[in-house]
């Protein structure tokens, strides 16, 4: 299974998509700066900009949706907008204060199921729409979502230490909304436990049990670790039948694509490892110990006794995030 995943992993979309950040960067970054992760106060490369403001931070953050998923399902794409964005506030400690959009469609008409699933979501996460942009003329539907958020300790993905546990949680309580790879464990679900469910991550980030996590992307539970691991310049290992996943779900497409609802990887320190995990199994998270992070500056995927290599970021960048690693100058990202 190694062998498939690894080589699956690699021709996948999910992660050419992380791959273009790496050649996005430097055309961002403020003249002069280069083979750094900082612009000012701000760590480039997380799930948020994280922004000093007072006794805590501002978090700010952005998504955009590829027009063929809006055009296939579009009120799960507006829900998705609210959804995925409030995300990475919790993933980084933090609680959402309020969201706007940009919206295109064809008319009201398109543009209808989209505005219903940014409201319901709205709702259901306690996030308002505060505003945004809107055009009914357009030649398609496009979505953006725009997040601002507060957290007075951060999770960040430049925490992870060597030593650390690579622990997964996710909400198997869901299904696939096909033909995509989103698991969708949130429609339908009570509002006041998917809300709780998530202020599950600045509590961890609040009492000091974790500084370091993800929340899972397109990319993928190995994705998602492989960003988490390049940008604390780390290296490590997953364990791919410890990562909690539906029995009647294939692992291949779990591992590599699944897009969850509700999904973190999270770097903890030894000690702390059983709290956290108890914390999401009392609310009935699937939550693991599925691997351990390094100083070897690569990933690995082990099941029993084998161990392939995913990436060596000492000697190629994926987004281009965290610091220089040995035999390689490595350019930072967002």
């Amino acid at each position: 299974m190694l062998d498939r995943i690894v080589t699956s992993l690699h021709a996948s979309r999910g992660l050419a998509h992380k791959r273009d950040i790496a050649s996005v960067l430097p055309h961002l970054l403020p003249p002069g700066v280069n083979h750094d992760t900082q612009v000012g106060s701000v760590l480039v490369g997380d799930d948020c900009a994280a922004l000093p403001d007072r006794d805590g931070w501002l978090l700010f953050a952005i998504e955009g949706f590829l027009n063929e998923f809006v055009q296939a399902d579009p009120f799960f794409a507006g829900y998705c907008g609210v959804m995925v964005n409030v995300s990475d506030i919790f993933a980084m400690g933090g609680r959402p204060l309020a969201v706007v959009d940009a919206l295109w469609s064809r008319d009201h008409q398109h543009a209808r199921p989209i505005l219903d699933g940014l409201r319901t979501a709205a709702h259901i996460y306690g996030t308002p729409i505060v505003g945004g942009h809107s055009n009914t003329r357009n030649d398609r539907e496009q979505l953006s979502v725009a997040v601002l958020g507060r957290a007075s300790r951060l999770m960040t993905s430049f925490g992870a230490r060597p030593g650390d546990v690579l622990v997964i949680a996710v909400d198997l309580r869901g299904r696939y909304r096909e033909p995509f790879s989103n698991w969708d464990a949130s429609t339908g679900a009570e509002a006041s436990r998917l809300r709780a469910d998530l202020d599950l991550l600045p509590g961890l980030a609040e009492d000091g049990l974790c500084a370091a996590a993800k929340d899972i992307s397109q990319a993928g539970v190995i994705g998602t670790t492989m960003m988490l691991l390049e940008c604390s310049g780390a290296g490590g290992f997953i364990d791919v039948n410890a990562v909690p996943r539906p029995a009647d779900v294939d692992a291949e497409r779990w591992l590599i694509s699944t897009f969850p609802s509700y999904g973190f990887v999270l770097a903890v320190a030894e000690p702390s490892v059983k709290a956290v995990c108890d914390r999401f199994h009392a609310r009935g998270i699937a939550c693991a110990a599925a691997g351990r992070c390094d100083n070897s500056g690569i990933m690995r995927l082990r099941e029993g006794l084998r161990e392939r290599i995913v990436w060596d970021f000492r000697q190629q960048p994926l987004t281009g995030c965290g610091p220089q690693l040995p035999e390689r100058a490595q350019t930072a990202h967002a």
